[in-house]
Formats: C-alpha cells, structure tokens, sequence
C-alpha cells in the first residue's frame, strides 16, 4: 500500500499524541490498514466501542501504566532492578487491575474491549511483595527484611549519638576560637568540623579536606573516629541488604515475565483503542459501513462507495470543503476533470486516506451511514515520484509506477492516479490513459483518475461502468470552489478565463478556430452534458424540496390531528362524566320510587284496589324506562356497536327456580329468583324484593349450577395522554439520554402510540449508537430504523412500539 502518498504516517502522529504511554504509541505509529474485511470489522468495533465507554466514562485510562518490557528482559538476565523500575512495574499492573475490574463487569455492552482486558494478567502476588518492599516514594522500606530494620534502627542511635557528641564540640568555648563556623558537615560520607588553617592543631583529628582558599581545614576529630567508623560500616551493610532485597522482587518479575509482558500487551491494545476513539471525536468522525467485495456479485444493487461529505482530516475543518462520492456497484471507475488548483488531487487523496483510515479501524471525517469498501490494496500514482537516482524522466517515472501497479492490482483493488498520461506528447498520453483505464476497467479495478484530457471525459460518458465527475469552477469570481459534482465532466473554461481577463474577442476566436474538429464535438457534447445535468439537478432540488414541504405539512396535519382527538377525547370524558352523574341522580329517583311503589302496592292489594295498582306499575315503568334509556345513552358513548337485547323466550312455568333470571311483566324489569313456593316466586329486582305469581314471569336466563370456569381477563390499559411522537436528546450525555428515552417509552406505550421518532443529531455518532443499543434490547420497541430523507435521516431514529 502507498500510505506515504496519501499521508497516512501524519495522521498516525496525530494518532499517537492521543495514546498514554510509550507501548501504545509505538502501536499508533506502526498502525497499517489490513486488507481483511473481518478484521476491518473487528478493528472498527473495538473504536465505536471505546468511543461508547468513555462517553460513560470519560475520565477512564491506562492511569500511570508504563512499557515495561525493556525492565522485565534486564531482570530475565539476571539484574537488578532499581526502585523506581520496580514502581514502575508494580503501578502498570495495579492499573491493569484496574481496568480489568471495570470492563469485565460491561461485558455485554463493551465485548471486544473486555476480550482485551481478559488477556490481563495482574500478578497479584508480585504486586504485594513490591508493596511490601517499594513505598510510594520509590524508596525501599525499613521492614523489607528485619536485617534491614535492624540495620536502620542501630544507624539512627550510632547517627544521633555521633552528631550530640559533634554539636557538644562545636559548641564549646573553649574551641570556638580555632573554628571557622560553629556547624558540622560531611566530607567523603564522615562528619568533619571546619577548623582554622592556623589552629589546625588545636583540635586534634584526621584531617579530610581544605578550602578552595586554604583557610579552613575539615577536620574529623579523634574523640568520633570510632563512631563515624562504624555509622559508615552500617551504611554499607544497609546498601548490602537493599541490593539482595532488590535483586530477590528483580527474580520475582522474572518470574512472571510472560505474564507481566501479556498485561502491557494488553494495555497497549486497550490504549490504542482510546487514541482512536478520542481521535475519532476530535475529527468529528464517524464509523462508515464497510461492504466487502467478495460478496458484491450476490448483492448487486449495492451501493460500494457513498461518501457523504468527506473531508481530509489533514486540513483545517473550519475553510476544508466536504465533497461527496457516491459510487453503485455498476460503476467502478471515476474520471475527475477541472482546473489546476481546483481541488482535484486533494479529492483523490481524501478518497484514498479514508479508505486506509477505515481499514486501520480509525473513525472517518464524513456523515453518518457512508459507505466504503474493505480493499486488498490501495495503489497510487500520484505527484512528481521521478527517480532521481535512475535519472529517469518525469513520465518515465509514472510509466514505471504504472506498470507496477497494473501488474498488483486486481478487482478488489483501489488504483488512483492523479494526472493519468501527463509528462508526454498529449495525443499519445491521451491514447495510453484510454488504454490503460480500459484494461482496468475490464478487470473490475475499482479506479480513480484526474485528467485534463477531453478524450477522457468522452470516454467515461460512453462507457458503461465508468462515470464523469468534475472540480465546480466559479466563472463569476474566476476561482474554484472545490466542490466535486459526481456525473459532470468539467467543461474547458481557459477561453471564457482569458476573455474576463482582458484578452482580445479576435485572439480568442482565431484560437476557437484552431481547434480540432473532434475537439470541438467533444466540446459541444460536453456543455449539452452538462446542460442536461444541470436540468437534472434542478428538478431533483425541486423535488427534495416539494418533498420537504410535503413531509412538513404532514406533520403539521399530524399534529393537528392529535390536538383534534385530544381535544374529542377530552369532550367525550366530560359528556360521559355528565351522563354518569344523571345515571346516579335517576337511581336514586329510582330507587326511592320503587320503594314507594312497592309499599303503595301492597297496601292497594290488601284493599283490592287493583287499578290504583296498575297506575302505581306504569308509574314505576315510566321511571324504570327513563333509567333505561339513560343508562343505553352512555352505553352507546363507551361502546360504538352495543349488542341486541335478545328477545324473551317463554317457557314454562315449571322450568323457573333459585337463582334464574326472568322478566317481570307487571313491573316491566327484570330480576333474580330469589325462591318458589307453590305457584308464587319471590324476584329481586335491584335494590328491593318482591312476590310475584309465576305466571307472571318470563324465564331470561336459567342459573348456572356448574362451577364457574376461570374465564381469562382482558387488562386494560389506563387512558394516559400521549407524550408526543418525538423525543429529542440533542444535547444530553449518553447516560441522562438514555434515562431519559427509556421514561419517555413507557408513557408512549401506555398512551398506544404506534411509532415514535428519537432525535439524537448527528454528531460524533456516540449518542446515535448508545441510543440504538438500547432500543434493541428494550422490550417495548419491536423494529427500529435510521430516519429517512424528509424525516431527520441519520440524525433520528425511528422505532415502533410493540403494541399489540
């Protein structure tokens, strides 16, 4: 692969500023793209994954973690490690720990990461003898051995005895005359005193040192020979000890090496994946889709190449601007034309950067759901590579790189040239870019090219498989806007250029005439081309925007609708509210009428006044039926389509008993038997009871004697007002999102809402996949999918709710 010409090793760079320590930015600079299409997936996993985690967890990290390797080979070969080398070791495996600890328990959410993290091999044994040993200082411990306690403790008594004994000295008058200052200091690791060059015998010593002036003397007085004697014996046997106390934990990380270098390993594999993420964010990157060409033939309406504004990550994200590829499956081979300057070369470098960038598992500087290949090669040809040395020409040079990339390249391949057939006569290099371009095309070699050359953009307009693309040029300001229109060939602007800028009308036109005949129809075709294009872009902005207006409209309609059913709904509750308190007050009326009758009732058949009974009856049967047709009122409010009242079947007499329904004539109503004596019935009919002869009875319903079977209930859901059709998270941590939607689905689910849309923006894509994983395990949601084109696009996410 030609990373060097597409600056794939200054992107690395910027890769590694983002990695914690040494290992890890090694791996970010060694980083190259893999041409296998599992990898590329498991690559780009691992990144979206970390991006999710430090989301959660910003402030997670390899913490104080070093490379530790080059100390654990020294201990292998038998040396001694210093303290601060064994620090070093002990700190990277207690962060190791660390980060086992939190990612193992995200297993489900973060599984690539916690593959990662499972290769950790903490040592914990080895971390405590370090403990042990090593304080956080990085200096050896006094109970490392009690040898070395014992050593410390008798050095601190002989150290202090000696210094009282040297203070006493300094102090006394009887020697401050013959001293130069009244202090103790050392010379060769010895206490001394400075004494006067004069009165160097009036303090009787081993002399160690003098002044650079020769006017003091250090003297170590005889009176503390002994004891400075054996506070150095004791320095030595305390190095002594420290040395076997260090050269015992340096064979303890021998002994783990293959453990301890499986650990840093990982950390550098998990801190490769961080760099990436961060990275990734710093860009505004996103994961694209990767397609992979081993399986094209069995998907052919696939779309191989959509890039939806791409932008070199190398160049500064406030003046860079985005283009825009969109390649089918039909179509292998691009022919970009337009001015020098114009863009042309940065356009193919950024297609090939964030093709090598993908394949490196690095997020890409484009929108969401773009689309890119995984390739076995990416070949070039682009710029000024002459061979000095061969002291070959400029077109010799690309000759010879050109052939060798003929001869690697293959259908799953990326072959860019820049300036295909430059550096030669026009007329030939025009004949070999057709020939090699069609021999490429012929293999499926998925191809690139930037040509000045009008043979060229006639030939991709009449090929099948190849498409015309262009570099916007702005006639009106004279300078091009770098934009990439795809099915457009530039157009040769150099006349039009050369009029504005003052050249003569008669220069230009005997210039037109000297053109070629072919030359010119190539011309022609291409300014109809472009005119046709540019009708056709028109109607198509026409139509998104008839679209934009259409869905905007059906939103307001929906939203109209939905203030229209609140508001029914509100209507509906408050008339059924209002029937519902006339169905208590006629009860009641009821009730007290029938107890009325029923007293005034008995009382006239006692007296044998059996008119005033029937007038008492239709009394009763007015009120009842005034209920009745209240009560079917409301009923036919609650319930659209209410059943017909069956029509009373007569039976005979003899059939009624306990427990049945029937139907009272007399009284027009209907009760339950309560029991039969002879030819009477005792009925409840609501709230009171009755005597009624059986003839006068119709059976309704006979009472059920069998055991009553458990008959499943329906629940009903209660009315719950509708939390509206969208939810927008722009804005919110992925965390607070989430808690949010999750609130926000229970209630669009209790209220019978069929879909909701989720608005989580664009972005870096973070809060987009932390709200897509949960959607797909929550139980509420049944589908979702990315918004359409009118409805959000990728900046929403539509789910449907499991209603049923």
């Amino acid at each position: 692969m030609y990373l060097n010409s597409f600056e794939l090793p200054k992107i690395l760079a910027r890769l590694a500023s983002y990695a914690m320590f040494s290992a890890s930015k090694t791996l970010a600079q060694e980083l190259t793209p893999t041409p296998y299409y599992t990898e590329v997936r498991t690559r780009q996993q691992e990144t979206t994954e970390a991006t999710l985690l430090l989301e959660v967890k910003p402030d997670l990290s390899v913490g104080g973690a070093r490379d530790v390797r080059p100390m654990v080979i020294r201990a292998s070969r038998s040396a001694v490690l210093l303290p601060d080398d064994l620090t070093a070791v002990r700190q990277t495996l207690i962060s190791a720990r660390e980060l086992q600890r939190i990612i193992s328990r995200l297993v489900n959410d973060y599984p690539r990461l916690a593959d990662i993290v499972h290769r950790i091999e903490p040592c914990p044994g080895l971390i405590g003898q370090i403990n042990n040993a090593i304080d956080d200082n990085s200096e050896v411990r006094s109970n490392a051995s009690p040898a070395l306690s014992r050593i410390r403790a008798e050095m601190s008594t002989v150290h202090k005895r000696l210094l009282e004994k040297l203070n006493k000295l300094v102090t006394s008058p009887r020697n401050g005359p013959y001293l130069q200052d009244l202090i103790v200091t050392q010379r060769d690791g010895r206490y001394v005193v400075p004494v006067k060059t004069e009165f160097k015998g009036k303090i009787r010593g081993v002399i160690h040192d003098q002044s650079s002036s020769g006017a003091t003397v250090f003297v170590e007085p005889l009176s503390t020979v002994e004891q400075n004697n054996r506070w150095r014996q004791l320095q030595i046997e305390e190095t002594d000890e420290i040395r076997r106390i260090l050269a015992e934990l340096s064979d303890h990380v021998a002994s783990q090496a293959p453990a301890i270098n499986h650990t840093v390993s990982a950390l550098a594999d998990l801190d490769l994946a961080f760099a990436k993420a961060k990275y990734g964010v710093a860009i505004e990157a996103t994961e694209p889709n990767l397609v992979d060409l081993k399986t094209i033939k069995k998907t052919p309406d696939l779309t191989v190449i959509d890039l939806k504004s791409a932008r070199h990550p190398l160049l500064d994200p406030k003046t860079v601007v985005p283009i825009e590829v969109n390649m089918p499956t039909e179509t292998s081979m691009l022919v970009i034309t337009g001015p020098n300057t114009g863009g042309k070369t940065v356009s193919l470098k950024t297609m090939g950067l964030l093709s090598l960038m993908a394949q490196a598992g690095l997020r890409i500087p484009v929108e969401e759901d773009s689309t890119l290949p995984v390739f076995n090669r990416v070949l070039a040809d682009i710029g000024d590579e002459q061979s000095i040395e061969q002291s070959l020409s400029t077109f010799s040079g690309h000759m010879t790189n050109i052939v060798k990339i003929l001869d690697e390249s293959d259908e799953q391949s990326l072959v860019i040239f820049d300036e295909l057939g430059a550096g030669t006569d026009p007329v030939e290099g025009s004949a070999l870019a057709r020939a090699i371009l069609a021999h490429l095309l012929e293999r499926g070699v998925t191809t690139f090219v930037a040509t000045h050359y009008s043979e060229l953009k006639a030939f991709a307009h009449g090929t099948p498989g190849v498409a015309n693309a262009s570099m916007q040029f702005d006639l009106e300001s004279l300078s091009p806007t770098y934009r990439l229109l795809i099915g457009l060939p530039g157009a040769s602007n150099a006349f039009t250029i050369s009029q504005r800028l003052g050249l003569s009308v008669d220069i230009i036109n005997r210039a037109r005439g000297l053109i070629g005949e072919d030359a010119q129809q190539i011309e022609a075709m291409l300014t109809e081309i472009k005119a046709q294009t540019d009708t056709a872009r028109q109607i198509r902005q026409d139509a998104d925007q008839h679209n934009e207006e259409l869905q905007h409209r059906l939103a307001n309609i929906k939203e109209e609708g939905r203030e229209i059913l609140k508001s029914v709904r509100a209507d509906a509750r408050q008339e059924i509210k209002t029937a519902r308190q006339k169905i208590r007050a006629w009860q009641e009326e009821a009730q007290a009428a029938l107890e009325a009758a029923k007293q005034k009732a008995a009382e006239l058949e006692r007296q044998g006044l059996n008119s005033e009974v029937a007038q008492t009856e239709a009394e009763f049967e007015q009120a009842d039926d005034k209920l009745e047709a209240l009560t079917e009122t409301i009923a036919a409010k609650e319930s659209p389509a209410p059943k017909a009242k069956p029509k009373p079947e007569r039976l005979q007499i003899k059939t009624i008993g306990a427990g049945d329904t029937v139907f009272i004539a007399s009284f027009n109503a209907t009760g339950k038997v309560v029991s039969v004596q002879q030819q009477q019935a005792e009925v409840q009919m609501g709230h009171f009871r009755t005597t009624v002869p059986l003839k006068g009875l119709e059976l309704r319903k006979k009472a059920n004697k069998e055991p009553k079977s458990h008959q499943p209930q329906t629940i009903r859901l209660p009315d719950v007002e509708s939390p509206g059709m969208e939810l927008d998270l722009r804005g919110e941590n992925a965390e607070e999102a989430l808690q949010k939607m999750d609130t926000y689905l229970d209630k669009a689910y209790l209220a019978r809402l069929p879909w909701v849309t989720i608005i989580h923006g664009h972005g870096s894509g973070v809060l987009r996949q932390a709200v897509r994983q949960a959607l797909n395990r929550h139980a509420l949601v049944s589908t979702h999918r990315p918004g359409e084109r009118g409805e959000g696009g990728a900046g929403v996410t539509v789910a449907k709710l499991a209603i049923s």
